[in-house]
């Protein structure tokens, strides 16, 4: 069984809609999402071409001007190269899934960082009709002392869960409001209104 709301139109980066697995009573069991960010994949490539220069210096280039310059720039060119590739691969896509007890966020093709909420640690959640990377001060995982803890992959919808701590936590996520929807039903709690993040 699938959500059919579409999701929305305008942004460069890619959308998934978000879907909802099996009913019990009438009830999803469980509801998955994503959001795809396919613009930080030149951001990768630009890691790749930085890793591509650290060996070529190594390999191809004679350095007349000592060991020490050639070692700092082979390691400068990889190291940034890989913290690029990381950086972005692993923020290029989000996957989050709501089941019967936990909201699960995970982060790229291999799903690290991952996060796991269980739902009885949440007291409310709202729907985030715009979240930007601006707002978190750039893409990925993201922490700011005055709103919280975000993952954020492309600007866009998304949807904030509020925790009995008082913390919070947002994710970018395409058809949120669904998402939404299923964890104030798993609450017990009507409706939902727009967050200010």
């Amino acid at each position: 069984m699938r959500d059919q709301p579409k999701a929305p139109k305008g942004h460069d980066e890619g959308h998934d809609q978000g879907r909802v697995q099996g009913c019990e009573d009438g009830e999803p069991v469980v509801w998955t999402g994503r959001a795809t960010n396919r613009v930080q994949w030149l951001l990768a490539a630009a890691g790749a071409a930085c890793m591509a220069l650290g060996i070529d210096l190594a390999v191809a280039h004679p350095w007349t001007s000592g060991v020490i310059p050639l070692v700092m720039s082979v390691v400068g060119c990889v190291a940034a190269g890989l913290l690029m590739l990381y950086g972005t691969i692993a923020f290029v896509h989000v996957a989050v899934r709501v089941d019967q007890e936990t909201l699960e966020v995970r982060c790229g093709h291999i799903g690290l960082p991952r996060t796991r909420i269980p739902l009885a640690q949440v007291v409310d959640a709202v729907f985030a009709p715009r979240v930007t990377p601006r707002q978190w001060g750039g893409w990925g995982y993201r922490w700011r002392p005055e709103q919280g803890t975000a993952v954020v992959v492309r600007r866009g919808e998304g949807f904030v869960v509020r925790l009995g701590d008082g913390r919070s936590f947002t994710v970018t996520v395409d058809d949120a409001e669904a998402a939404v929807r299923v964890i104030r039903d798993r609450l017990g709690l009507a409706g939902g209104r727009p967050a200010s993040v």
